[in-house]
């Protein structure tokens, strides 16, 4: 069975990051994607990215990003892994792992079995897949809706 870590994610505060630690997160997330209530700016981000205790990675996710908003991004925020978090194809996956250097970590949405083949797609290029609830069609977010998927696909 594939090991499993834990990523609290949407962090913006500095006590966030301290109480992520002592639960023993593997992974803090900051979120760069505007239309979330998590969203935090390139600045703040940087703030709290260096307060995180050595040996838990700091993660980025972001939505459908342009080159130069990773450029901006990865120039201003200490991070260690990117996650791609919207509708990038394999091909996007493999050029931002290839032109950033650092690992992709590439959430796929999932709502029932006939989803399951995309994580398939992805596994071959992205370092670590994040298997999330598939949002409802019209969300405006494309994960951390509170949704839950049947774990037993």
């Amino acid at each position: 069975m594939p090991s499993v870590s834990v990523k609290i994610c949407g962090l913006s505060r500095p006590e966030d990051v301290s109480a992520a630690a002592e639960a023993g997160a593997a992974y803090v997330g900051l979120v760069f994607f505007e239309k979330s209530p998590r969203h935090v700016s390139l600045n703040v981000a940087r703030a709290l990215a260096l307060e995180v205790p050595v040996g838990i990675a700091k993660v980025a996710l972001v939505v459908n990003a342009d080159d130069a908003a990773l450029d901006a991004l990865t120039a201003t925020v200490p991070i260690d892994v990117l996650q791609l978090h919207g509708a990038e194809t394999p091909q996007r996956v493999a050029d931002v792992k290839a032109r950033y250097g650092l690992p992709v970590m590439k959430a796929v949405g999932v709502a029932d079995a006939s989803d399951l083949p995309t994580l398939d797609s992805y596994a071959g290029v992205a370092d670590q897949l994040l298997v999330d609830a598939k949002p409802p069609k019209g969300a405006d977010l494309p994960g951390g809706n509170g949704l839950a998927f049947d774990w037993r696909l």
